[in-house]
């Protein structure tokens, strides 16, 4: 077969080929004090359904929450490239939800998907009213940590409802009994499950499972999946 033969054998294959499928990429953002090694299971899971993931370490204990949401959500833009990828979705884990939210409400994502929070302190959480009179709370949390509680220094409580498609899932099974008294129960030893929730939120779930723990449990990651997939949880709530 001549050259200009094989040119045309070609052109012809790509003109009958289908486009190569274009993967949603999903971005994933830890909690206060955590790193993204805490979103590996996770960070698996997706990769195995088909998923492009960026799964981003912020440091979380150094800046606050207006400065965390561009660093942590920039970071996982680029990873996805916006221009490769036909949606962009996000999971978080406690105060990355907050870091969604803030940055939503100055930023706009053309190719925003769903949005899957797990154990978010939506309304803040009494644990940090409490614990931030504890000696050493700074060095822990840095200042983001002060930002979610429920008082003057809130941040979840100065955010609007969300107009996206959001999903939460809140743990209802605690191992600190004297963080605990301070939440309204039930509670995943955190974040009380009232406070998890947010107007405009599209589904909700309750498992038992702790905060530390949440983003690890099988039935957390397949009820995130399936948000992911559909903009629903698997089966009823219970």
């Amino acid at each position: 077969m001549h050259r200009v033969d094989h040119i045309i054998v070609a052109l012809f294959v790509l003109a009958i080929a289908p486009p190569v499928a274009r993967a949603d990429c999903v971005v994933l953002l830890h909690g206060l004090a955590r790193t993204a090694n805490a979103m590996v299971h996770l960070e698996t899971a997706l990769q195995a359904q088909g998923y492009q993931v960026a799964n981003v370490d912020y440091p979380s204990r150094k800046k606050t929450i207006e400065e965390l949401s561009r660093i942590a959500i920039d970071s996982g833009l680029r990873t996805c490239n916006l221009g490769t990828n036909e949606r962009i979705h996000f999971i978080t884990h406690s105060m990355g939800g907050i870091l969604v939210r803030y940055y939503l409400e100055h930023h706009e994502i053309d190719k925003l998907g769903h949005v899957v929070m797990l154990a978010p302190p939506n309304q803040g959480t009494e644990v940090v009213d409490f614990l931030a009179k504890v000696p050493g709370f700074d060095l822990l949390n840095g200042p983001a940590g002060r930002q979610l509680g429920t008082n003057e220094n809130s941040i979840p409580l100065t955010l609007g409802p969300v107009d996206y498609s959001v999903g939460i899932i809140a743990g209802t099974k605690t191992f600190n009994p004297v963080l605990s008294q301070f939440l309204l129960n039930p509670d995943d030893g955190k974040v009380s499950v009232e406070s998890t929730k947010v107007v405009g939120m599209s589904d909700f779930r309750t498992v038992a499972v702790s905060h530390p723990f949440i983003m690890r449990n099988k039935t957390v990651i397949k009820h995130a999946i399936e948000f992911i997939k559909t903009g629903k949880f698997l089966g009823n709530a219970p």
